[in-house]
C-alpha cells in the first residue's frame, strides 16, 4: 500500500507534518513498514482541501485531529 503526504506549503501550513509524524508512528505501531509505503509530495493540487493524502491514488482530507481515525479505516483495515 502507498500512502503519500503532500508538503508543500499550503498543506505544511495545515499539518502536514504532524499528519506524517504521526501516520510513522501508527505505522511502526503496528508493525506495519513491510506492508506500508509512506513517501511525500509536492502540491497535489487540491490545496483548499489539505492536507491532502492519497492511499494507492484516492484521495483523503485529512488533519492532524483526524490521522488517528483516518489510519484505523483507511490503510490498516484494508491491509
Amino acid at each position: 500500500m502507498k500512502v503519500t503526504v503532500c508538503i508543500g506549503s499550503s498543506c505544511h501550513i495545515k499539518g502536514s507534518r504532524q499528519v506524517v509524524e504521526q501516520l510513522q508512528y501508527l505505522i511502526s505501531e503496528n508493525k506495519l513498514e513491510d506492508k506500508v509505503e509512506l513517501s511525500g509530495a509536492f502540491c497535489m493540487g487540491k490545496c483548499q482541501e489539505g492536507v491532502c493524502v492519497t492511499v494507492d491514488g484516492e484521495f483523503f482530507s485529512v488533519s492532524p485531529e483526524t490521522v488517528k481515525t483516518f489510519f484505523e479505516t483507511q490503510i490498516k483495515n484494508k491491509l
